[in-house]
């Protein structure tokens, strides 16, 4: 599941409570993992900075792309757990590459150490589950999973200690929101649009462990009536339902709690944060929808959008950026996650006026003409000329940022109407000539693209590897191929593979 919290003490906190659900023994652990690393899932053992060379982000990266091969025997505490014996270094190791993460990332990290509570330490775990102080849970982490040399009193007490601030930060909070959240007879509120309601009484997950965030248009292939949607996710033994159906007729059907999660998306973590909506369509591509139907599912979204504090909707018309939450998109599709024509190309051709619509009903401003996100644009560029190349910046106001992405930060100075060159491009974002920043390239309702200067021919795109990514992805986005890509990168990702990449590797793309 993805993390959620503003800061990476909350977003370990928020984690484990999910996984544990006792606020002494996620403090206790917390504590732990504190007096070890810092909370800082990149910490290398301070001593062997100077002994092997290293910064904390030097020698992850340097692990990560294959110059440094001694990580599971060089004896150095790592990460989180600062994890140094050679057995479980190489478990986190194989771990994070099956993930295809780097071996810092967070998540990556947590979701490693309960699988080593689960698979070794069952006893710890069962503690932190159980316990009633948080100087029980901190003594059982630090004595039979941490195991340090000095487990004296006064190391009991430090520790204990650093595990009680977050319990006094953070387990009133939460045990408030839990109230809340868990159940389908909880107080989380479901929409009072309803026609009628038939919950089903297993397909589904309860509680979801994620806030809800996102919207999941489906099309049911049927222009049935809410109630039909219902009854049948009700009696169906083919794993699937969905939190709301909208019928032919506009009528609107609860089939799972908003407090739960349906099993719909064909992907566990999108489902846990959306709420998934079925809609009645004909049966044949591209799967349109009644009038009636679309007006009662724009309604629908609205009021589920207020109701969870979602002000905006963002509709990206790029798939990674729909699927990774990227420049605030949070719309997505079931053909995100399955070889499926779900939502249907009516609906998914509809998505960007659904964005607009529901933002009206919302009061939410849709000009995004200051903006440098994907939003609601339906035409997107996807793939550029070798570099150096020419394009005309159609908005008065197109921001200019420090670097490639929407976490570096606005110069505050914009580009102007005009013709521009580019110099580098990485991950849609364009690099200028002036040296002035980075503009965002791929909303085609801001900028144009012309073509290749006359100075030079050569490339020098990048493309910087994010979840979900794969190289097939990749490649047919920049207009190359896979082996041309590997072969361009292989000198400087050792690791790299048609089949293996990594989350932060920097790859260059070859251009024809």
């Amino acid at each position: 599941m993805a993390l959620t919290g503003s800061t990476t003490e909350q977003k370990i906190w928020n984690y484990l409570y999910g996984k544990l659900g006792n606020a002494y023994g996620v403090a206790g652990l917390m504590g732990n993992l504190y007096a070890e690393s810092g909370l800082s899932p990149t910490n290398l053992q301070n001593s062997y900075e100077s002994k092997l060379g290293f910064t904390d982000d030097t020698y992850t990266q340097a692990v990560d792309n294959g110059e440094y091969t001694n990580f599971v025997n060089d004896s150095a505490g790592y990460g989180l757990a600062q994890w140094t014996y050679w057995s479980r270094k190489q478990g986190l190791l194989e771990f994070a590459e099956s993930e295809g993460t780097s071996i810092g990332d967070l998540e990556m990290q947590l979701d490693y150490l309960m699988k080593e509570m689960q698979s070794s330490y069952s006893s710890v775990l069962s503690t932190l589950k159980n316990a009633t102080t948080v100087l029980e849970a901190s003594n059982a982490v630090l004595t039979k999973y941490e195991k340090p040399a000095d487990q004296s009193t006064t190391v009991q007490t430090k520790r204990a200690g650093y595990g009680q601030t977050y319990y006094d930060k953070y387990a009133e909070t939460t045990a408030a929101t839990t109230t809340t959240t868990k159940g389908s007879d909880s107080s989380m509120s479901n929409s009072s649009l309803v026609t009628y309601t038939n919950i089903t009484k297993t397909q589904k997950t309860s509680p979801r462990t994620h806030a809800i965030d996102t919207i999941t248009i489906h099309c049911v292939v049927g222009q049935w009536t809410a109630k039909q949607i219902c009854d049948y996710f009700a009696n169906t033994d083919r794993n699937a339902s969905c939190n709301y159906g909208v019928g032919t007729d506009g009528s609107i059907g609860l089939c799972v709690d908003e407090a739960d999660r349906s099993w719909c998306s064909s992907n566990a973590a999108n489902d846990h944060r959306a709420i998934t909506i079925e809609t009645a369509s004909d049966t044949s591509s591209p799967y349109a929808v009644t009038t009636a139907a679309y007006n009662a599912l724009i309604k629908l979204v609205a009021d589920i959008c207020k109701r969870n504090n979602i002000s905006k909707l963002v509709w990206s018309t790029d798939k990674n950026t729909r699927v990774n939450h990227l420049n605030g998109a949070n719309m997505t599709v079931h053909r995100d996650y399955a070889n499926k024509a779900c939502p249907g190309d009516y609906l998914y051709n509809k998505m960007s006026d659904i964005a607009s619509q529901v933002n009206a009903l919302l009061g939410s401003s849709d000009d995004t003409s200051s903006s440098d996100e994907t939003t609601t644009s339906t035409a997107a560029n996807t793939s550029y000329p070798a570099t150096p190349f020419k394009v005309q910046v159609l908005v008065s106001d197109l921001n200019i940022r420090t670097g490639a992405g929407t976490s570096y930060s606005k110069t505050g100075k914009y580009t102007g109407k005009g013709t521009f060159t580019i110099t580098e491009v990485s991950n849609g974002w364009g690099k200028l000539k002036s040296g002035a920043g980075w503009i965002y390239l791929e909303n085609a309702s801001y900028v144009k693209i012309l073509g290749t200067t006359s100075s030079t021919t050569s490339t020098t795109i990048t493309h910087t590897v994010v979840k979900g990514d794969t190289l097939s992805a990749i490649a047919s986005k920049y207009g190359t191929t896979v082996a041309k890509i590997v072969a361009a990168n292989k000198s400087k990702y050792s690791k790299l593979t048609a089949n293996y990449i990594l989350v932060g590797w920097v790859l260059t793309i070859p251009q024809s």
